[in-house]
């Protein structure tokens, strides 16, 4: 089989923590399934007109505000659309709520306060506690995926982020497809999941981050496993 092409969707540097994370996540995956897989970077402003065909996977990472929100939103859309294994973190966590918002929801006007403070609806809005190289505490939903995958009921995560879901669209953008599974102690939305997919996780935090510790985290390692069956 040929090597599995994922799409890294982000502005890749070098002074971005997770960016560095992921790229040892995808070293530790590949050595774990003894097979290979090969990611590419994709920036975001390229997006905005790639033929995205070849890829058999998408992550969308951290490192928000992105050159082009409308890149990173054309990618999510097509993983989205296609069935395909996704995975979004922290940056990529909140904007494919706003794909998900806008193209399945029909919320058109579903925004981010980072890049457009004064918008009609800003489902993603500044948190109230900054969680900006942080650590804090997630609780799994019973029955969900993260829970199956992480073979845990909680645990301990890294982030580093200033922004996430606003509270106030808890409710109303959760339907039969997009479930929130992942909660902080007070409630607030940490992960989510769309459940009729082989693989598509958004998290606030950054499982990337394990690697730099030498660890290949649970979710990196599920979500590489699914992209590996999809592309066989």
């Amino acid at each position: 089989m040929k090597s599995a092409r994922i799409a890294l969707i982000g502005d890749r540097s070098e002074t971005v923590t997770a960016h560095r994370g992921i790229q040892v996540s995808m070293e530790l995956a590949a050595a774990s399934i003894g097979c290979g897989i090969e990611p590419l970077w994709l920036n975001t402003a390229d997006c905005e007109q790639a033929r995205f065909e070849g890829f058999h996977a998408f992550w969308c990472v951290p490192g928000s505000p992105y050159r082009s929100m409308d890149g990173a939103l054309r990618a999510i859309r097509y993983a989205r659309e296609n069935h395909l294994p996704f995975l979004g973190t922290c940056g990529g966590f909140q904007h494919a709520l706003i794909e998900y918002a806008r193209n399945v929801r029909g919320w058109g006007d579903a925004d981010h306060a980072e890049t457009n403070a004064h918008g009609s609806r800003l489902l993603i809005s500044r948190l109230t506690c900054s969680l900006a190289e942080g650590q804090g505490r997630v609780i799994f939903s019973e029955a969900s995926r993260i829970r199956k995958i992480y073979g845990a009921a909680a645990a301990t995560e890294r982030y580093n982020c200033n922004f996430g879901l606003d509270p106030k669209f808890t409710g109303s953008l959760q339907d039969q497809q997009l479930k929130f599974t992942a909660f902080d102690a007070n409630g607030e939305v940490r992960a989510f999941e769309l459940v009729d997919y082989a693989f598509y996780i958004g998290t606030l935090y950054q499982p990337e981050r394990a690697a730099l510790e030498g660890k290949l985290h649970p979710l990196v390692s599920a979500f590489v496993k699914a992209v590996v069956a999809g592309a066989a």
